[in-house]
């Protein structure tokens, strides 16, 4: 049996979602829903994090995952290799600084690894957390609004590795951007009033181009807005 997550949940008597069934296959699987829809309560739980809502049901998850929060949770004393490093180190795996480096790399900071978090921008923190995720080779990642922080050619580029590195994994991504859903998803869903319905994709292997995409982005905006 597959990963993936069914049940209900509420918060302070509030239905967030009722009687979902998310799987969550090998490739990327992106989670539309406006902000409060429960899209972050989702992904905790399939981590295994507190989300203060009552939840009934199952969630069927690994014991290694790979997870990237909103919050880049960058440790302050520690150098951008460490970071990167730091989820293999709590694991007791082995800690592949040759890798990092290369992953710290291709994220554009090449050259950095000694720098601290304090001295970065926003983006600049979003890539190194970024590359922390994929430093970890989980076979699930979990994804939370991985890119929101970049421009928009650094976000293609950082989309791509994403793609690239994250091959084979079964990644859940949670975004407000229906393009990013419609261009990377090999499913996508839509919460929406406490339900959760596919969504009807392009044809093709992702990434998908952004012109066959627009219209339907469009539909979906407007939904998210109503």
């Amino acid at each position: 049996m597959g990963f993936g997550i069914e049940g209900s949940a509420r918060i302070g008597g509030r239905v967030l979602f009722r009687d979902i069934a998310l799987p969550l296959a090998p490739g990327w699987t992106c989670l539309l829903g406006a902000s409060g829809a429960g899209k972050s309560t989702i992904l905790r739980l399939v981590a295994g994090l507190p989300t203060g809502a009552e939840f009934e049901g199952q969630v069927r998850a690994p014991r290694r995952i790979a997870w990237m929060a909103q919050r880049d949770l960058l440790q302050e004393r520690s150098s951008l290799l460490g970071n990167v490093l730091l989820g293999r180190r709590l694991s007791g795996a082995r800690a592949d600084a040759a890798r990092a480096r290369e992953l710290l790399a291709l994220v554009g900071l090449e050259g950095q690894e000694a720098r601290r978090p304090a001295s970065l921008s926003g983006g600049q923190r979003q890539r190194v957390a970024l590359a922390r995720a994929l430093m970890e080779e989980a076979p699930l990642a979990l994804l939370d609004e991985p890119f929101s922080a970049l421009d928009a050619g650094t976000r293609r580029r950082m989309q791509d590795l994403a793609l690239e590195r994250l091959s084979g994994a079964a990644v859940l991504m949670v975004t407000h951007d229906p393009m990013e859903a419609l261009r990377m998803g090999n499913r996508v869903w839509l919460l929406e009033g406490g339900t959760l319905s596919p969504v009807a994709l392009p044809p093709g292997p992702v990434p998908r181009p952004l012109p066959a995409l627009a219209a339907e982005a469009e539909r979906l905006m407007a939904r998210l807005a109503a």
